[in-house]
């Protein structure tokens, strides 16, 4: 009974002569041959320069990436982030150890975040058992205290105020520890409080603001005021499309007490007072030890020290006019 088979380099159907051709024809075996020679070559020529790494101790940003498996400006960013010592030789020459890889790596475990735990940490250099890590890695606590210690990504963007593109951002430029349970991420609580600072109570304030009040009431550019609102940390709140800010917060920022006060002159007062330049009064504060507040772009000069030190030159003066 003939048999008919398929031939394993062209794919065409032939009758087999024996139970071990595999191909139907001698030209398909030669070819067959031919690819599987240069596939073997093809293998080496890409593993030889991985096996030749693994005998140098000093290696390129090049090589170093080609050992790693990674680009060369991957390679270039560990460095920059002291992941990775480097030494630089010349302007055009920079190397790295493989043994600093090596303890790059020993010294970057990963391990999962979950709720309620903490990373495990190697007490020393022999493997714990499978068991014994699933037994360090259970929760201790029931499900109410892991979302006690756990803020969700709702519960940050309603807390804090900020949305969703922004939370990802700064988790990820904080590597603040998350993980994901059922869908929702959730986010370590005490990293979170640190980043985005104490929760606000936005009905215990009382005076709001609009952008355009704030740029007429403290001088501030109107393009500029949301990033100086960001910047500074001012809560804000949005209603009907319209942003307000916390005109207490910046009040106390600004110092609008000092302003409106008279125990403080403004540079520009000094100089229609005086008839002095900013470059003299400059120097007089510098050298007479003149009181300066800083209120934003304003200089603020405390009154009696200014008026002190304005009559002494003027008793100096009137001396060198009589001598």
């Amino acid at each position: 009974m003939t048999k008919t088979r398929k031939c394993a380099y062209c794919g065409k159907v032939f009758t087999s002569n024996s139970g071990m051709q595999k191909y139907c024809s001698e030209e398909c075996a030669t070819a067959a041959k031919e690819a599987k020679k240069k596939k073997q070559r093809e293998f080496l020529r890409a593993v030889e320069p991985v096996m030749e790494l693994q005998q140098q101790e000093y290696l390129t940003f090049s090589k170093a990436a080609i050992l790693l498996g990674c680009t060369r400006q991957y390679v270039y960013k560990l460095v920059e982030q002291g992941k990775l010592p480097a030494s630089r030789l010349s302007s055009r020459m920079a190397l790295v150890r493989r043994s600093d890889i090596e303890k790059m790596f020993a010294a970057n475990p990963y391990n999962r975040v979950l709720p309620c735990t903490k990373p495990m940490k190697e007490t020393s250099k022999k493997k714990a058992s499978v068991g014994d890590k699933k037994q360090k890695n259970q929760p201790t606590s029931s499900n109410s205290d892991e979302v006690l210690e756990y803020y969700s990504g709702e519960e940050v963007m309603q807390t804090y105020k900020v949305k969703q593109s922004w939370l990802y951002a700064s988790a990820k430029r904080h590597q603040i520890p998350m993980c994901r349970i059922a869908g929702r991420n959730y986010y370590s609580k005490k990293h979170i409080d640190a980043v985005f600072g104490t929760p606000i109570d936005l009905d215990a304030i009382v005076d709001w603001l609009t952008p355009q009040e704030v740029a007429d009431r403290y001088g501030i550019n109107l393009t500029a005021v949301r990033s100086y609102a960001h910047r500074h940390k001012i809560p804000s709140k949005r209603e009907y499309g319209h942003t307000y800010y916390s005109q207490s917060h910046f009040d106390e920022l600004r110092r609008t007490d000092l302003l409106e006060g008279e125990n403080y002159y403004t540079v520009e007062q000094v100089q229609q007072l005086y008839g002095l330049t900013k470059a003299n009064i400059c120097h007089i504060v510098k050298v007479k030890h003149i009181e300066k507040t800083k209120v934003g772009r304003l200089n603020l000069l405390l009154r009696s020290d200014v008026e002190r030190v304005m009559e002494e030159r003027k008793t100096l003066g009137m001396m060198a006019v009589g001598f």
